[in-house]
């Protein structure tokens, strides 16, 4: 069985208590910690920036920052990101016009890089970057918001890519993020993915931890 990490995602928690829901993770079996960054320009939502991400970097105990930027020209903040202490940098493929751009000022600042792609973005987009990068990300909802039902469109990429990187030697992780909780999250590790992004499926559950176990042991 492929390895399974979930990555909270810090945009369903509780804000007035930031601290204490990124130590429950950092205290938990996630591996990951997630980071949707949004700038009211590719998505239709502001989220947080540099101060909120040093916070959770403070407080994770070396769990590993996943920062997804839903922003426009990425590379603009990609080094700050990691410097600010992000392990991995996830861009959008339709937010910037110079894909190798980003990923090499992501690597040069010693992070791994991600690319993602929306619901209706399919594989042979990002097809030039795949022998280069870390991370795919797929959006199995529209990026900008939390608590949308997942479209399984995004299964049918997962198995592609999972194709894609056993065939040709690529080394990439493949996450998904939407509308993930533990009642779907077998079909998601079974599609190819090793990694979910889970927001209020953690957040909102009345035992945040057991939830995460749940979604790491889904049959």
């Amino acid at each position: 069985m492929k390895k399974r990490i979930v990555a909270p995602s810090v945009l369903s928690a509780d804000f007035g208590h930031l601290e204490r829901d990124v130590r429950m993770v950092a205290h938990s079996r996630a591996e990951w910690i997630h980071l949707d960054v949004m700038d009211g320009v590719f998505v239709p939502n502001i989220s947080f920036g540099f101060p909120v991400l040093k916070a959770v970097v403070a407080a994770a105990q070396g769990k590993t920052i996943d920062t997804h930027l839903m922003t426009v020209e990425p590379e603009r903040y990609l080094k700050r990101f990691a410097e600010a202490g992000s392990n991995c940098i996830t861009f959008h493929v339709e937010a910037t016009h110079n894909p190798q751009k980003c990923i090499d000022i992501i690597h040069e600042a010693g992070a791994r890089a991600g690319i993602c792609i929306k619901p209706a973005t399919p594989v042979e987009a990002i097809a030039p970057w795949l022998p280069q990068i870390d991370l795919v990300l797929i959006m199995s909802v529209e990026p900008g918001f939390g608590g949308q039902t997942f479209m399984p469109v995004g299964l049918d990429k997962a198995r592609q890519l999972d194709r894609l990187r056993r065939e040709r030697g690529y080394k990439y992780f493949i996450e998904m993020d939407g509308g993930i909780g533990a009642h779907n999250a077998a079909v998601v590790y079974g599609a190819g993915c090793e990694a979910i992004v889970a927001g209020n499926a953690v957040f909102g559950a009345e035992d945040p931890e057991m939830e995460i176990v749940k979604i790491l042991e889904a049959q």
